[in-house]
């Protein structure tokens, strides 16, 4: 390995929660391993062709050609559109961050997918390199080989830094194959956990089930956040919107319209919101809640009708631990009297629960 190799090698940006299959795990969904330690793959900074002699910002070294196609950074379509892209021209690439140094804008694991055309999807910084990442990527589908992009602090050979004054490694792989993406979106849509593991040395990926020991790093999805609610009015209405703006699948029910619950809507991956006013009507949907593992359960009411309704669970059997699941009163800020602050309250709890959530699933 180079100086560069050795500085940046099994770099981990987080503390490791455990192993598994010889590979570190992170809470950010990723996990990597010897990233720089392959032969068969360069490692540098932004290609020769892009730089501008002398540059003093990111967007000196932006071509032209590069083009944001979607705007986007959910993983589910990032995946998809990495597919179709390889499915119509065989041609795309799949950028993952995998290494931190100092701030970024973007967790671990943050991914981008690029067509040869220059359109891309999905973000690794703050919007401050994607056009010039995707120009790196489509130099490296037009020469067949991955390779491992440094950006800002870190590599004395590229003087561009990042506006937050860190350092990010991406690792880009030219597609060879969309089954991996498409058997992970369809565990996805199944409401299933699902991985991809690349190998550096091989310069591939396969989904976790496929995968040996070899694998550089593995990429973990969770299933879209689901938001089941139950209740009535403006509160109902205003929730159920600010959650399909925030890219949660919603289902509501109002205990009144002859609708039946279907119990099953309800895994890990799901958040329950109690937005009743009357505590008689709430009780037959809590207790269903209770008896399932939703990641998040909240009720409406202030301080006094919580402990009535926790005298009551006890009453149908609930001991004090599965009842101190519940958050209550709901929401991150209160009292709130509006429809439409209560809703941003609500999500503002629900997404502080998904994203302590660990990548513990069964792949």
């Amino acid at each position: 390995m180079d100086r560069h190799d050795e500085r940046h090698a099994a770099r981990d940006g987080g503390e490791p929660l455990k192993e598994h299959r010889g590979v570190e795990q992170f809470e950010t969904g990723i996990t990597a391993r010897g990233l720089f330690e392959s032969e068969g793959i360069s490692v540098s900074g932004s290609s020769r062709r892009s730089i501008v002699p002398n540059a003093r910002s990111i967007h000196d070294v932006i071509p032209a050609v590069t083009f944001c196609a979607i705007m986007t950074d959910d993983p589910e379509a990032i995946l998809n559109y990495a597919a179709e892209r390889f499915e119509k021209d065989g041609k795309t690439a799949l950028v993952t961050l995998v290494d931190i140094r100092g701030g970024s804008a973007r967790a671990l694991g943050a991914q981008m997918a690029v067509g040869i055309d220059g359109g891309y999807c999905g973000y690794v910084s703050g919007d401050c390199t994607e056009a010039a990442v995707a120009a790196e990527a489509i130099d490296a589908i037009a020469k067949g080989t991955d390779r491992f992009l440094l950006l800002g602090e870190g590599p004395a050979f590229f003087d561009v830094q990042l506006p937050c004054g860190g350092g990010i490694t991406l690792a880009i792989h030219v597609l060879k194959d969309a089954g991996p993406l498409r058997h992970v979106l369809a565990r996805l849509r199944s409401r299933q956990m699902g991985a991809l593991c690349y190998n550096a040395v091989k310069q591939t990926i396969t989904a976790a089930e496929d995968a040996d020991n070899s694998a550089s790093y593995i990429r973990r999805y969770r299933p879209r956040p689901r938001l089941v609610m139950f209740g009535r009015g403006i509160e109902l209405d205003c929730t159920t919107t600010v959650a399909r703006h925030s890219g949660f699948e919603t289902f509501a029910f109002d205990g009144q319209s002859g609708q039946v619950f279907d119990e099953t809507l309800i895994d890990a991956d799901t958040a329950i919101a109690l937005l009743f006013h009357d505590l008689d009507q709430e009780l037959p949907f809590l207790k269903i809640a209770l008896h399932h593992n939703p990641f998040y359960i909240g009720a409406l009411g202030s301080k006094r009708t919580h402990e009535r309704r926790r005298e009551a669970l006890r009453k149908f059997g609930h001991a004090d631990h599965d009842i101190d699941r519940i958050s209550a009163p709901i929401g991150v800020f209160g009292p709130v009297r509006d429809g439409n602050l209560l809703a941003q309250s609500i999500l503002a709890d629900i997404g502080a629960a998904r994203a302590i959530m660990k990548f513990d699933g069964d792949v």
